[in-house]
């Protein structure tokens, strides 16, 4: 399998990927992949999981990403090595998920009331019981009722609309949270996520220059989605404003088409001394 060694952002069933903590763990040897990192929405449910199925050549960094949002525009946070008891995280984390519920209930009343989308208590109470609902989980819901063919039509034409990314953790708590949990935040696929826009030279100076002031310490410069050329850029920014580099897929099982260990779009390994994250969290590969 042509894929790096280092994958620093995937996802499991604590938030909204398809593989559960013990079987991400297994595909993780399986790929020849030497250190990784489980970074859940909101959420270190899959963590201890992980730590326990952990098998020997592979080292496990502890990790979270975080749905924020500033006066500069919304992001995500990934916070790697926090000291998950540390009270200040504790805090953060718990208002994070107070915050995620509120965002759910607002879509599935904007699903029923404004799209006409029948929801049982039955479905609601079973999201409800779930650790970190994400838009994949709404928008299986949204095939099974006939109302889309894919994830991302639901997710376009159904979840976008509803008008509740503003429901995200301020970044400077976030930072600042994950700062004072011994933690290093960085900033996740700084142009844009999968399926999502790319933002503008003029926004993504202005996110950065404000994470800056917050305290951001890296930058995910190598990205399944960012091209060559993309991927160059952001590691000179990175450079330039004395930033960890930092690399992942943003791997999601069957829910997103990236395969783990996928740093670009061109399926080009990148080698692991380019990450300097690692020599940060005292790992070397």
């Amino acid at each position: 399998m042509n894929c790096s060694k280092v994958d620093m952002h995937m996802h499991s069933t604590a938030s909204d990927g398809t593989d559960e903590p013990k079987c991400l763990v297994e595909k993780v040897k399986n790929a020849g992949i030497r250190v990784f990192s489980l970074t859940d929405h909101d959420t270190v449910a899959g963590l201890e999981d992980v730590f326990a199925n952990i098998p020997s050549g592979v080292r496990f960094i502890p990790g979270i990403e975080f749905s924020c949002i500033s006066q500069a525009g919304k992001c995500h946070i990934l916070g790697y090595n926090c000291d998950v008891t540390s009270p200040v995280f504790r805090e953060t984390l718990e208002k994070g998920v107070r915050l995620r519920r509120e965002k759910l209930t607002r879509r599935l009343d904007y699903l029923q009331d404004v799209c006409g989308i029948e929801i049982d208590e039955g479905e609601r109470e079973e999201f409800y019981r779930m650790k970190s609902v994400g838009k994949p989980h709404l928008a299986k819901m949204l095939i099974r009722k006939g109302m889309a063919t894919s994830i991302w039509e639901a997710i376009d034409k159904y979840i976008n609309p509803s008008g509740t990314e503003d429901s995200r953790l301020p970044s400077e708590l976030v930072i600042s949270s994950i700062l004072a949990s011994g933690g290093v935040p960085v900033w996740a696929h700084p142009l844009g996520g999968e399926g999502e826009r790319r933002i503008g030279r003029g926004e993504f100076e202005e996110e950065l220059n404000y994470l800056l002031g917050c305290g951001l310490r890296g930058l995910e410069c190598h990205y399944s989605r960012y091209t060559e050329s993309e991927c160059v850029a952001l590691v000179d920014v990175a450079e330039e404003s004395l930033l960890l580099i930092s690399g992942g897929s943003d791997y999601h099982g069957k829910n997103k088409d990236i395969g783990m260990g996928t740093l670009n779009a061109e399926l080009r390994p990148v080698e692991p001394e380019k990450l300097t994250l690692l020599r940060e969290l005292g790992i070397s590969v």
